[in-house]
Parts: structure tokens; C-alpha cells; sequence
């Protein structure tokens, strides 16, 4: 029997799903972190990919984008398959890069190159160090794109705060650069007092941030749905987590050119120091929801907000589907799904929220929409008299309706 190729496969989808195709769950193991136990997979299943690989506490979305996890990482790994059928399934690069007219949209083709966004839930136990993802200029030093990136904090992924709910966002202002160069010369001392010179801010469920390039950022514990750009460019400058985690030098000039790694001055170029210094950033970078779609929610049976806007690479939206309703939602462009609540349908698929998942098991809560089905309209329907169902949708550059911030 012949094997059907990467082109026939997408197309296979995009037809028996009326141009909705379904994403199997994609899992990524970090060996510098800590499961926080709420992405809903089988707790026997936290280290499925070997102890040695790190506790699973990633589950990204529409992604095209290979994990960089070092060495004994699968060469699939970080990248969404299309669930064709019980024996078939294929990349969703591999999809895109043989019908990405068909999916996104010639125009999108040719201004941004394809599909340049993912999203994830990023679920770990304890605080991350403070770090920064480089610019456009600073990543091409080492042959990388630059990477913005956005936080919202779902309820229903949420029960539990764990143990640090807030995060360190850029640097106290008045700050100089001499206090944070020193503070990267005493790495070696243990804590080299990074957090001394920054500001904590309380994280809140239902809301987000904002955070472009070269702003140093610690993130909390809540588990967090992150729209970003599809790079794994960063730099950490924080020597020590919580007097439990030793940060080896190597973490800040990962992606540093060879012959920098010493230069304070050119690391120090890595910061925007404006807007780390600003005194106002909770304001131009808190992220509230932002009601869009029907001003009457219960005539029109469902309620869509922005709640990550203000970035050129992304933006994303929770669309809320009333119960026992049935609805009809368009889009200008195509887009990523993933089902937090709820159950019902979507488009010719079932959509299901999991309670528990097992490691390769799939599920219905995750969907890609072509662009030609988001004009066009998903009709979703709620099967439930009493719950809300619930979605993310994650949308490439390009939406015209996203807020500025």
C-alpha cells in the first residue's frame, strides 16, 4: 500500500475537517524545571520522556517551532502534529509548508513568511530566573530572531498558585548600569543580587503582561498561556533560584557570541534600559481583558475579549460560548485553539476540555482553523445547560482589529 505524503495528508485533514484540522497535545520536558502539576497530564506521567530529559511542564500550541533542549532531544520535539486519522498524522510545518496558502493565506505568505507565532502553557512549581529574550539586532548576532512575548493567567488552569505567584518585571528605577554589571561580575558567589535591583508585581488570574525583547522578567508560578514569537533566544541573569537552584554561567551567554562573553558593556547592550527602568511599567505593560465581538452577549450567546493585544507578532483571544448555545464566529485570518472549559462542538469535531490526559494519548481540545473556514465562520455549539465553554485563540501577525496597548 502506498504511503500517502506530507502534501496529501494536510490536504486530507483540511477536507474531512472543513478546513479545521486537529492538533494532538505536544509535550516539552525542561531539565532547569519543576512540573507544576496543572496541565492535566497523568501525574505518573510528569517524566514520561526520562528523568534525564526533565519533568514535562510545557504543552505548546500551533507550533512550527523545534524545542531547543540540548542534547537527546527528538528532532520533533516542540513541533504540532495534525491528527489525520487513527494511523496518520503530520507536522504541522510540514502542513504549512506544502498548503500554507490554504491555511493562512497567500498575503500571509509573502508579508510574514508563514506561521512565525506559537503559544504554550508553561506550568512550573517554582519561580524562573531573571532573564531577557534579545532584539532582532542582538539575537542576529548569533544567527536568531528576536522574541517578544505575552502572559495571560487562566482561571481554569489556575487552582493552585503554587509556591511564588509574582513576578519580577525589568529593574527598580533609578537603577544604574554599574549595579547590574556588577551583579553579573558576582556570579559566582552564589546570588549575585539581581532581584535586589528589580520589582516584584502580584499576579492575577484572567489577566496578563506584555514583554518585548531585552526586558528582564522572572516569571511567577501561576500557569501561564504564553502567544509568542517562534524563537528560544534568551540570556538569564540571575545566579540563584530561591537558594535551591545554581544557575551555571553558561545560562547568560547561551546565545551570546563567543568572544562577548565577558564583554559587560555588549551584554548590558542586550537591555532596552528605558523601558527596564521604567517607572510606569505596569502601565504600559499589564494586559486586561478587553471585550471585542457583540456588545450584547447574551443575545448573541457568546462573549470574545482580548487578552493579549499590543504586540506586532501576536495577539490572542478567549472566545466564551454560553450555555446550550449555538454560534457562529468569524475571523479575518486563520488561527490556533486550544479548549480550557467546556464541551460541545466545533465546526465538524468534537471539543472536549480534558479532566486528565495521558502521555500520547490524544484528545479534543486543541484545533487549527484555516483561514478560508475563519472567514467563512466556525459554528460552535455548547452541549452543556449549565457550563460555559471555553477557548484561547492564538492569531499570527496581522489581525487587523488587536488593540494597542
Amino acid at each position: 500500500m502506498a504511503t500517502l505524503s506530507s502534501t496529501q495528508l494536510a490536504h486530507q485533514a483540511l477536507e474531512s475537517g472543513g478546513g479545521v484540522v486537529r492538533l494532538m497535545p505536544n509535550w516539552v520536558p525542561r531539565s532547569f524545571c519543576v512540573p507544576g502539576r496543572r496541565l492535566r497530564l497523568h501525574p505518573n506521567d510528569l517524566y514520561a520522556l526520562g528523568a534525564s530529559r526533565g519533568g514535562i511542564d510545557e504543552r505548546w500550541f500551533s507550533s512550527t517551532t523545534r524545542a531547543d533542549n540540548g542534547p537527546g532531544t527528538p528532532e520533533d520535539e516542540g513541533l504540532s502534529y495534525i491528527y489525520v486519522d487513527a494511523g496518520h498524522k503530520v507536522t504541522l510545518l510540514e502542513a504549512l509548508e506544502a498548503l500554507g496558502a490554504d491555511f493562512l493565506g497567500q498575503d500571509v505568505l509573502d508579508r510574514y513568511g508563514g506561521w512565525v507565532m506559537y503559544s504554550k502553557f508553561f506550568d512550573n512549581m517554582y519561580p524562573l530566573p531573571h532573564h531577557l529574550h534579545q532584539n532582532d539586532e542582538k539575537a542576529a548576532d548569533v544567527g536568531m530572531l528576536g522574541k517578544p512575548e505575552a502572559y495571560f493567567f487562566p482561571a481554569q488552569y489556575n487552582f493552585a498558585l503554587n509556591t511564588f505567584p509574582y513576578t519580577f518585571f525589568g529593574l527598580e528605577p533609578g537603577t544604574t548600569p554599574e549595579q547590574v554589571i556588577d551583579c553579573l561580575k558576582r556570579w559566582e558567589e552564589g546570588d549575585n543580587g539581581i532581584l535586589g535591583i528589580s520589582k516584584a508585581y502580584r499576579l492575577e488570574v484572567d489577566t496578563g503582561w506584555y514583554v518585548p525583547p531585552g526586558i528582564l522578567h522572572a516569571p511567577g508560578t501561576l500557569c501561564t498561556y504564553e502567544p509568542q514569537r517562534a524563537s528560544d533566544v534568551f540570556s538569564m541573569w540571575q545566579s540563584l533560584v530561591a537558594d535551591y537552584q545554581v544557575v551555571d554561567r553558561s545560562m547568560l551567554v547561551r546565545n551570546v557570541p563567543q568572544d562577548k562573553h565577558y564583554d559587560y558593556d555588549y551584554l548590558l547592550s542586550l537591555l532596552d534600559w528605558e523601558a527596564n527602568v521604567d517607572p510606569t511599567f505596569k502601565k504600559n505593560h499589564y494586559l486586561a481583558p478587553v471585550p471585542t465581538g457583540p456588545a450584547d452577549a447574551e443575545a448573541a450567546g457568546y462573549r470574545a475579549e482580548w487578552v493579549v493585544y499590543g504586540s506586532e507578532w501576536f495577539s490572542a483571544k478567549r472566545l466564551t460560548v454560553l450555555p446550550g448555545r449555538t454560534v457562529k464566529v468569524s475571523e479575518p485570518v486563520g488561527y490556533g485553539t486550544i479548549c480550557i472549559q467546556g464541551s460541545g462542538r466545533f465546526g465538524t469535531h468534537t471539543v472536549a476540555a480534558p479532566t486528565l490526559i495521558r502521555f500520547g494519548q490524544m484528545t479534543e481540545d486543541e484545533f487549527f482553523v484555516s483561514v478560508g473556514a475563519a472567514r467563512a465562520g466556525v459554528t460552535i455549539a455548547n452541549h452543556s445547560a449549565d457550563e460555559p465553554l471555553v477557548m484561547l485563540q492564538h492569531f499570527n501577525p496581522g489581525h487587523p482589529d488587536v488593540p494597542a496597548l
